[in-house]
């Protein structure tokens, strides 16, 4: 799935909930930088975390 992930998509974390909804800013080898809004930029290696992809960012 991670190389599904293209910038402008919305993302949450899994293991980290309270770090609230994500925006994908990068997808570079495996590695996403996503901007998150209660944590800020992070960069996830998608071969140990499956980021789960958001459709519906208005609920």
């Amino acid at each position: 799935m991670d190389r599904l992930l293209e910038p402008g998509m919305f993302v949450r974390h899994p293991a980290q909930p309270d770090w609230g909804l994500g925006q994908v800013q990068s997808n570079i080898g495996g590695k996403v930088t996503v901007n998150f809004e209660h944590q800020g930029k992070v960069v996830i290696d998608t071969r140990q975390v499956e980021l789960r992809l958001v459709f519906d960012i208005s609920g």
